[in-house]
């Protein structure tokens, strides 16, 4: 697949709103946004995305499998920590560090990771980021 095309298309989110929802607004709603495979090679990723490290990307792959411990130790992205709002086992995990929230999409060899620092566009960006993650799926990803 070619990744930088997927990237301006859907990364960025420009395909992937509804036709009630303003293409500009979610593409200008989000501060940073990636996606990671799993064995933590960067498909995909804005310049600002902070760099993750092997440990945090591990733990964000342990807490899909056995949530729990990032609810109490915190979600690093970049060495920063976010505190764990909330994780649907095997698919999505949500935090924040006010200004900043995060969602978390898992696929089958992929994070897609979402950071935006606006809380009234919140649920426009957690269903984009997972709209994105749901479109990676079905392509097998």
């Amino acid at each position: 697949m070619e990744w930088e095309a997927y990237y301006e298309d859907y990364l960025m989110f420009k395909k992937m709103c509804t036709r009630d929802e303003d293409p500009a607004r979610a593409t200008t709603s989000y501060q940073a946004a990636a996606i990671i495979g799993q064995d933590g090679n960067v498909w995909a990723q804005t310049t600002n995305f902070p760099k993750l490290t092997t440990e945090e990307r591990i733990a964000i792959m342990r807490e899909f499998d056995e949530p729990g411990m990032l609810t109490i130790i915190g979600l690093y992205l970049g060495g920063t920590k976010y505190v764990v709002t909330g994780v649907k086992p095997g698919d999505v995990i949500r935090a924040y560090k006010r200004p900043q929230y995060v969602t978390i999409k898992k696929t089958g060899a992929a994070l897609v990771i979402g950071i935006y620092g606006n809380l009234a566009t919140s649920r426009l960006c957690n269903v984009i980021v997972e709209r994105v993650g749901d479109d990676l799926i079905k392509r097998g990803y």
